[in-house]
């Protein structure tokens, strides 16, 4: 599976990119899923530092899965992000299991 850190408009540091990938790394257990993840983080205009995740994972047979999220710590705000297309993932593959059972 590969992992792609982007930063737009904002240099990608090897203890983000660290961060980013370790966190990822959550994802191995839907390795029969998964082809790619993308991990895109920017900083928005405003006079505050806010920062926006978003996490694109590419799935087998089935549209990508999107999760984005905001705040003011990138490091917690890329572990959200994560969580929630973790948790889609999860909906996903309890889905395909329910399924193959009827």
């Amino acid at each position: 599976m590969r992992t792609n850190v982007v930063g737009l408009h904002m240099e990608v540091t090897d203890p983000i990119r660290a961060h980013a990938e370790k966190k990822a790394k959550k994802l191995d257990k839907f390795e029969d899923l998964t082809q790619q993840i993308d991990i895109k983080f920017w900083k928005e205009n405003s006079a505050q530092e806010n920062y926006s995740v978003e996490v694109v994972v590419d799935v087998v047979n089935h549209p990508d899965f999107i999760a984005k999220a905001d705040g003011h710590d990138l490091y917690l705000v890329i572990d959200d992000a994560i969580a929630k297309v973790s948790r889609q993932l999860n909906d996903h593959r309890e889905k395909l299991k329910m399924e193959n059972r009827a």
